[in-house]
């Protein structure tokens, strides 16, 4: 569905997904050009609404279409803290301020673009946030679909696209970590932190001849690497073995303790396909000229086999920022699909690993001399000096690593002449930047680092990534992003064994909370849900009743309560209702309930209420936003949800 209407938007109007963002802030800075994917955002008292401009009083303004499919008339409406002024067409549709503008006149939009100007100036105290929506009937407002929106690319927000991926650039390859100070790390931005696996005890998890001819040519090894090329010239593969004879003599330090989780090997699908590991790997033995994803061909010829396992239990055991998630393997689960890799791998003849004192102290100086404690931690002094990046700021950015052709001293990224061009746009802007930490950028950068996009919206039951920030408490997705909460609010398995949803979310521990955030900021909602007044306990009884069978909507045939199993699942089950007050924002939940074909047109959920009303008009006298209001009372019991069909609390 969205793939089309973004095919239909294409093809209308020649732009490009999103609105062009301009952020103005007082005072004579220069204006940063941007793109966001809906008329929404949240931006905490006292922050910067983008890296490029200062904290303080700023505007944004959001340009570009709307797409319909057909000519009709809609309503527009927005929360919001601050002013905003929305035009459509050319004609003002909202214009107001906090904390609610309520629906406009019917707006007529013609079939394909229609022309979205909006400006919103945040307020002068507390958090500014703005969040538009739209109906083409009633009162029941929602986001504008991501898909319907475009814009005509500028040349101002190719520059504001180029200074982004140049800031990227530099976080994504850990530049401050050489150039920078000790403010960068300490005070900077999350990303500055970024770390590089572990030298404690890597001679145990890595082998000798992997670790040879990746720090000899590491894009030889893997063409996405990050890690540069740092030797080079006559000696080069002398001195990688060197260095990789000395990492391989670190053979203690940095152990694992693995958790203990019970499990045993499940017939079936092997973990690779049952976990979706092919959305980001090349599957072993498959097409290698999938260039976008990472390829698994050496595997056994990197890790021992009692290590590979390890890794894939805990992979941020020794790289606290690496993309490898974790799945929750249990030890059978692990064992399995190591060996599945393991066969699909080249298995290269192990060389002998050199044991010559000189050769290992040559390779101890080399790590020492050559930059790679920078990155990779050690108790080791390193004692590899670049020029600070205060220095290179009052210069171009043209030598060294960023040379068309980097002296053999320097490390050889392999950027090309765009990246080159990207990171020299960057270094102009000087390193304000990098201590303006963005939640919406970094959630847009990173989800796409980690191509969250390749399960979410993409196998069954995994939701699309772009309403995550609209859905989800990010309290909750902070945990759960992380790995932290310990049960799946969708059952694995019904009575009969068989699986409802073979997939599992992963966990991205170092990532957790900064995520969710930024979803929700992306969405137009803070990083803390605001607090609810008290359970109204009448209703709570009402919701309870409108759960249960006797009387209601049998909710409980679906879904489970608690401890109580969903009864009569036909398909699939649905989510435990004890955990969905944890879970949800208030504002999706009442889209949801109102309407879900609205979000989820393949949903088994039934459209129970019309224009208002609800079939049950014994309760509530009909009223369906009454009836909606009182089973939110009754999910917010959460654990303590009295069970909906004999009234007795949950064991």
């Amino acid at each position: 569905m969205l793939a089309l209407a973004l095919w239909r938007a294409m093809a209308w109007s020649a732009e490009v997904p999103g609105l062009a963002v301009t952020f103005k802030a007082e005072g004579g800075t220069a204006p940063d050009f941007t793109i966001l994917p809906n008329i929404a955002l949240f931006v905490e008292g006292g922050k910067p609404a983008s890296p490029f401009i200062p904290q303080g009083k700023f505007s944004a303004t959001w340009e570009g279409s709307i797409n319909a499919d057909l000519r009709s008339e809609y309503f527009f409406a927005a929360d919001l803290n601050g002013t905003l002024k929305l035009e459509i067409n050319g004609a003002t549709v909202l214009d107001g301020d906090f904390p609610r503008i309520s629906l406009s006149k019917a707006v007529q939009l013609n079939k394909g673009a229609n022309k979205v100007r909006a400006t919103f100036t945040n307020p002068a105290q507390g958090d500014a946030f703005v969040r538009v929506s739209w109906t083409d009937k009633g009162t029941n407002t929602s986001p504008i679909p991501p898909s319907l929106l475009t814009h005509a690319p500028t040349s101002e927000t190719k520059k504001g696209t180029q200074l982004r991926r140049g800031r990227e650039l530099f976080l994504e390859h850990r530049c401050a970590k050489c150039h920078g100070d000790w403010r960068m790390v300490n005070q900077g931005v999350a990303e500055l932190a970024m770390d590089a696996p572990s030298f404690e005890g890597i001679g145990a998890r890595r082998n000798f001849e992997w670790m040879m001819k990746w720090i000899l040519d590491p894009k030889g090894e893997r063409a996405s690497a990050r890690m540069p090329q740092l030797l080079r010239g006559a000696k080069a593969k002398e001195n990688a073995q060197a260095i990789a004879a000395w990492l391989a003599s670190l053979k203690t330090g940095g152990e694992v303790t693995l958790p203990d989780r019970p499990g045993s090997k499940r017939e079936g699908e092997p973990p690779f396909e049952r976990l979706h590991c092919n959305a980001c790997h090349v599957t072993p033995g498959g097409n290698e000229s999938e260039t976008n994803k990472i390829s698994l061909k050496h595997v056994a010829a990197k890790f021992p086999a009692d290590k590979l396992i390890e890794f894939l239990r805990k992979p941020e055991a020794h790289y606290t920022w690496t993309r490898m998630p974790n799945f929750r393997l249990n030890a059978d689960e692990a064992k399995e699909l190591a060996e599945f890799l393991r066969k699909g791998s080249d298995n290269t003849k192990a060389e002998t690993v050199p044991t010559d004192v000189a050769v290992i102290n040559q390779g101890r100086a080399l790590v020492q001399s050559s930059g790679c404690l920078n990155c990779h931690t050690l108790k080791l002094e390193s004692n590899f000096k670049v020029p600070q990046l205060s220095d290179l700021i009052a210069g171009k950015w043209t030598g060294g690593c960023l040379a068309e052709n980097p002296p053999e001293k320097a490390p050889n990224y392999g950027f090309s002449a765009i990246e080159r061009a990207d990171l020299q746009a960057f270094g102009k802007t000087g390193t304000d930047s990098l201590f303006r930490h963005s939640p919406m950028e970094f959630a847009e950068r990173e989800t796409r680092i980690l191509n969250c996009a390749g399960c979410h919206g993409q196998p069954e039951g995994f939701p699309p990534l772009e309403i995550l920030g609209g859905k989800l408490k990010p309290e909750w997705s902070a945990k759960f992003i992380a790995g932290e909460i310990p049960y799946k609010p969708r059952t694995e398995t019904h009575p009969r064994g068989e699986p409802w949803l073979e997939l599992r979310m992963p966990g991205f521990k170092a990532r957790g909370h900064l995520l969710a955030e930024g979803m929700a900021a992306l969405h137009g909602y803070p990083p803390k849900t605001p607090s609810e007044p008290p359970i109204d306990s009448e209703l709570a009884k009402a919701g309870q009743k409108l759960v249960g069978k006797d009387g209601g909507f049998s909710c409980i045939s679906c879904h489970g309560v608690g401890n109580l199993a969903a009864m009569d699942v036909f398909e699939s089950e649905g989510i435990n209702l004890a955990y969905s007050y944890e879970r949800l924002l208030r504002d999706y939940y009442y889209r949801w309930m109102r309407n879900p074909l609205s979000i989820d047109p393949q949903t088994k959920m039934p459209v129970y209420f019309e224009e208002g009303k609800s079939p049950l008009t014994e309760i509530l006298d009909g009223d369906a936003d009454k009836q909606i209001t009182a089973v939110w009372h009754y999910l917010r019991l959460g654990d303590k949800m009295p069970n909906p069909g004999t009234g007795e609390a949950q064991p």
